[in-house]
């Protein structure tokens, strides 16, 4: 009898996390758990944390997938899947995330080419602030395409917002369908007008069920939206549990090809209509990263919104004098 045909080795699947700060660690766990990856590499500046955080999530392991952990460097990322960007400074007590633009664009400028001579096959996820300048600064150091550089964006303000309106309307958010785009920040957008629950629009379910969603009720649930992640920093001096689990999301969506619509950040190509900028649009995410931003149906005011949003960040990427 024939012998059987040797079949190839597997390749685990890798991700590697640049950055092990509240963030990066907190996505690591939730990583570890999930069972999406078979590897999990840690990146930090300083080894001995990224030593630390690496042997804390081995020591977790047992309790769920097989999968192994350690801590490594920027050649790490020649075998990942999936390359997260967690690295620079925290909010803090700065008024905004967009102060952070040129501190942190000056750390992604030294690392961000480092790693580009590794990404032969990654995706790679940003979600150091601001988001958006900082999604467009990586796509252009590292010479990758548009689609393989994603923002985390809007993914959480949009978890938030469907939160507060499922909670308002009494439903499971799950159910709700409304998005927030734009920058991830203060001239972030709302999308009212293409809002449905269940399938059924926002004003007629309303309508249906006793629960009034005029205009002061909705500009009071987005108001809550925008400034919820400054609200928690001020209690407990930074925001991870949120935004490492919309990371997972939009690595699970990669991971699987999913072809999930998300709302990500990605740099926007002319015909967007916004500039050369990166901001967040509902948009098909899989394999390849974001394979296809939608084109989105905006109530004339929502528009104007999201261009107002799109010069904010187009200022502020000039500060990172990349042209």
């Amino acid at each position: 009898m024939p012998e059987s045909p040797t079949l190839p080795a597997a390749v685990p699947v890798r991700v590697v996390v640049v950055g092990t700060g509240h963030v990066g660690s907190t996505y690591a766990y939730a990583l570890l758990l999930s069972g999406l990856a078979a590897e999990i590499v840690l990146v930090n500046r300083n080894r001995e944390v990224a030593e630390g955080e690496a042997m804390d999530l081995a020591h977790a392991a047992p309790f769920g997938s097989p999968v192994r952990v350690w801590a490594g460097d920027e050649a790490d990322c020649a075998g990942a899947a999936v390359v997260v960007l967690t690295l620079g400074a925290a909010k803090g007590d700065s008024p905004d995330r967009l102060a952070l633009v040129e501190e942190n664009g000056a750390i992604f400028g030294e690392v961000v080419p480092r790693l580009a001579e590794h990404l032969r096959r990654a995706v790679v996820l940003v979600s150091s602030n601001p988001v958006d300048p900082l999604t467009w600064a990586t796509w252009k150091l590292s010479g990758l395409p548009r689609g393989r550089v994603i923002g985390s964006g809007c993914v959480l303000d949009t978890s938030r917002l469907r939160a507060l309106l499922g909670a308002h309307l009494g439903v499971d958010p799950r159910d709700v369908q409304a998005d927030v785009v734009g920058e991830h920040g203060d001239s972030q957008v709302a999308v009212w007008s293409r809002a449905t629950v269940g399938g059924v629009p926002l004003p007629d379910f309303a309508a249906a069920t006793d629960h009034p969603v005029d205009g002061g009720t909705l500009d009071g649930i987005a108001e809550r939206t925008r400034t919820a992640g400054a609200v928690v920093a001020d209690r407990k001096g930074f925001t991870a549990y949120g935004v490492a689990a919309g990371l997972l999301r939009i690595t699970e969506a990669v991971l699987g090809d999913q072809k999930a619509i998300l709302s990500v950040s990605t740099a926007l190509g002319p015909e967007a209509g916004l500039g050369d900028i990166a901001l967040s649009l509902p948009s098909v995410v899989g394999r390849q990263g974001v394979e296809r931003v939608l084109p989105l149906a905006l109530a004339a005011d929502e528009r104007a919104a999201l261009e107002r949003s799109a010069e904010v960040l187009g200022a502020a990427s000039v500060k990172l004098g990349l042209g």
